[in-house]
């Protein structure tokens, strides 16, 4: 059997030698097409947090995407990562909080900032049953009943993100911007009116809507509607090669882990 590197290998397979893992993700030169998804408060974990994640991920020749609410401030980690490190953002309304952190992150060489726009509600649906049905709160967000102005007590934080969100931080933004949390081939084309460098399709683990699709379902769709113009990512679920394998399958870039390196 002759395969596409002209290599001919008895039995039909590939020998793992012969195998090129290596990609490139936005002008990133990655080891293989997997990342570390931003994952929040790390030393939760283990006493080394972030740090540590980040020596293993410069180990691994890994990207490792810092999340907004990391146990350790960005600059900290940068200093123990050899591999490249992109930044995880949480917009905030006032958009000079938001530049400070934008900022503090570029200047401490991040080489990509990923803006997650899902989950506005900052809330898991299980806890809003627990919270309005009579049940015991539970989950880290344990607010009074009276905490919120609306009618169903959901902390305020991110209801206010809307599609200029991206006009207003373009320009704190000197490196690559992709979206994170995109479900729908809508969205990534709002997305790409937008000028979004990359689209990250994510349901945020699948743990804020109880009815939300699984990323591998939509990902075709997503896709299909950004015809090759940027990178599309992925996250949520994954935990094997094999997951890796089929969401690289169905079109995607690099797959981002996040339990599964939690885990580790």
């Amino acid at each position: 059997m002759t395969c596409s590197n002209g290599l001919l290998v008895a039995g039909g397979g590939v020998t793992a030698a012969d195998v090129d893992t290596t990609t490139d993700v936005l002008g990133v030169r990655m080891g293989s097409p997997i990342m570390l998804a931003p994952t929040a408060r790390q030393r939760d974990l283990h006493p080394s947090g972030e740090l540590g994640m980040a020596r293993g991920a410069t180990e691994t020749s890994t990207t490792m995407i810092v999340s907004n609410v990391a146990s350790y401030p960005f600059p900290r980690i940068a200093e123990v990562a050899d591999s490249p490190l992109w930044f995880q953002l949480y917009a905030k309304r006032d958009l000079d909080r938001t530049r400070e952190i934008i900022e503090q992150a570029q200047g401490a060489e991040c080489q990509a900032i990923v803006v997650t726009i899902d989950q506005q509600a900052s809330y898991y649906e299980r806890a809003l049953h627990d919270r309005n049905l009579g049940g015991v709160p539970r989950g880290p967000r344990q607010l009074s009943k009276n905490s919120s102005a609306n009618p169903y007590r959901v902390g305020a934080g991110r209801l206010w993100y809307e599609w200029g969100l991206f006009d207003d931080i373009r320009p704190m933004v000197e490196v690559p911007m992709l979206a994170k949390g995109i479900l729908t081939g809508e969205d990534a084309r709002h997305c790409l009116d937008q000028g979004v460098d990359g689209i990250v399709v994510s349901n945020h683990g699948g743990r804020a809507l109880d009815y939300g699709p699984s990323t591998l379902e939509v990902l075709e769709e997503v896709v299909d509607a950004v015809q090759g113009r940027v990178p599309v990512l992925i996250d949520s679920g994954f935990r094997r090669g094999a997951d890796v394998l089929k969401a690289l399958a169905l079109g995607a870039a690099a797959v981002c882990l996040g339990r599964a390196s939690r885990w580790g």
